[in-house]
């Protein structure tokens, strides 16, 4: 079987089911960037001011990286999460997995949707930014990597939660009571460096790995950075290829599928 047509096909399976509920997949991440701009940016922020190192940069500016990387993040991960759990409600996934396809093809397949959401989403954020601030991209290739490789890594948290959900709440479980408190404490609207932060709770933030996707994008957008960036890409890095690994394994078991 040519591998990389059936790779093709269920990778324009997952972009058509993206662009055919645009208006579910698209329109929210825009309405809400905007309404955080609105309250954060324009009412709070200009209380604020700038950032503890990050000097130059308006409050406004500050948030804007985060801010995409927070649709980033959530779009990647529901994107897969929900179509590789409709999959097995529908019982497609059965059909998948008896089929010719090697499992590779299959996971690199569903990621592929949930890169494509995560980067169309933050494309769009983007946009919606320059309505609220002006801003220059400091190195536009490390940007789109740190896009890709974020949409990659959630991608794959989401296909494991879509393996072990056994029904639609299941699936809303991780978002609502881990992944939203570790974004929300990820850096996205304030600084580690604020000298109003208790520094039990630095030390708390240091532990959360989306402080280090978001302060590498920060870095690869503004050009500036609170973690050594080198620290951050190799700890992205680390995680993506261990959920890589896992997300394959629990496939090639068929786990959450045979059962």
């Amino acid at each position: 079987m040519n591998h990389y047509q059936s790779l093709k096909t269920l990778t324009y399976a997952q972009i058509r089911r993206i662009l055919r509920i645009w208006i579910q997949t698209i329109v929210p991440p825009a309405i809400t960037t905007a309404l955080y701009f609105l309250i954060f940016g324009q009412i709070i922020g200009s209380r604020i001011g700038g950032m503890p190192g990050y000097d130059g940069f308006s409050y406004v500016e500050f948030i804007v990286p985060g801010l995409i990387m927070l649709s980033v993040i959530t779009n990647s991960y529901a994107n897969v999460a929900s179509a590789f759990f409709g999959a097995k409600f529908q019982k497609a996934i059965e059909e998948i997995i008896i089929s010719p396809m090697p499992n590779w093809t299959i996971l690199i397949g569903f990621i592929m949707g949930g890169i494509t959401r995560g980067f169309v989403v933050g494309i769009v954020v983007v946009l919606v930014s320059l309505f609220f601030t002006t801003f220059t991209i400091h190195n536009i290739p490390l940007t789109l990597f740190a896009i890709i490789i974020t949409s990659i890594l959630f991608s794959l948290l989401g296909l494991i939660n879509g393996v072990y959900a056994k029904s639609f709440d299941d699936v809303a479980i991780i978002p609502t009571f881990v992944l939203t408190p570790l974004i929300y404490l990820g850096g996205i609207f304030y600084s580690i460096e604020m000298s109003e932060i208790p520094e039990q709770w630095k030390l708390i933030s240091m532990f959360n790995p989306i402080l280090y996707v978001v302060d590498f994008f920060r870095y690869a957008m503004l050009g500036q950075y609170q973690i050594n960036p080198f620290l951050s890409f190799t700890l992205i890095s680390a995680f993506t290829a261990s959920f890589f690994a896992i997300a394959y394994y629990l496939l090639h078991k068929g786990i959450g599928i045979k059962e």
